[in-house]
């Protein structure tokens, strides 16, 4: 019987990165998990490295009729759920001065209302004591320049992960965020330029405390800690950073 045994789970974004290590450590401890994402090759990948624990439901986060049928396909093949991992979102430079309108919305689509309707959706599935973590970031309190808008975001999830518990808890769900520092997981490359991405890379690891990336395994660790083992915590963000917030 692995920590896990008995328990199901759904991570959005659960296809790559923090997303999928966070399923493996779940699926290694015996938990049936549903992952989500856009790109069915990477579900298709993640979920024969995954094993037969292990379902994929591609669909977008920010398109309601895809959560629609997110909820119906887990109510199906899991019943309930005791973890909900909000981890899909999106990560766009935005400068001030260059930020367009389009860049915003997307923003605010995916890692905001995204979050706020998975919730929703799935919330009728979870039970007494089951738990959610939403995936906020350290930028939400450190006014990093050019984050305006993705660090609003994060920082309305913060606000989420307080005010969500409030109408959760008289049905015994709680809801917490953890806030990753800067983790490796290959996101930059996808949306800076090579040179660009390098450049950010090592300023965040010249402030960093500890003076490295994290791993996606040390999120995830946080995130299951948070959704089954942290029972007595509500509305909390825990931040795992390597100090880069707190010191």
């Amino acid at each position: 019987m692995g920590e896990y045994s008995g328990k199901n789970a759904v991570i959005t974004g659960g296809g790559s990165g923090i997303g999928f290590a966070t399923a493996k450590l779940l699926v290694d401890g015996g938990a049936r998990v549903v992952i989500t994402g856009r790109s069915q090759a990477t579900l298709d990948a993640a979920c024969e490295r995954l094993g037969g624990n292990a379902l994929a439901v591609r669909g977008d986060v920010a398109s309601l009729s895809d959560l629609d049928a997110l909820a119906g396909r887990v109510k199906e093949e899991l019943g309930t759920v005791e973890g909900l991992f909000i981890n899909a979102g999106v990560t766009l430079p935005t400068p001030f001065e260059s930020t367009t309108e389009a860049d915003y919305d997307q923003l605010f689509a995916v890692n905001v209302k995204g979050a706020f309707f998975t919730v929703q959706k799935l919330a009728p599935l979870l039970g007494a004591g089951a738990g959610v973590v939403l995936t906020t970031s350290a930028a939400n309190v450190m006014g990093l320049p050019e984050t305006s808008v993705y660090a609003a975001g994060k920082a309305a999830l913060r606000s989420m992960a307080r005010t969500l518990s409030r109408d959760l808890l008289t049905r015994g769900i709680r809801v917490n965020a953890v806030s990753p520092g800067p983790v490796d997981t290959g996101i930059l490359e996808k949306t800076m330029t090579a040179e660009a991405a390098a450049e950010f890379k090592a300023e965040r690891v010249a402030g960093n405390p500890m003076g490295r990336f994290g791993t996606p395994e040390e999120i995830a660790g946080a995130a299951a800690f948070l959704a089954f083992d942290a029972t007595y915590t509500a509305g909390a963000e825990l931040a795992v950073d390597g100090g880069y917030t707190q010191l």
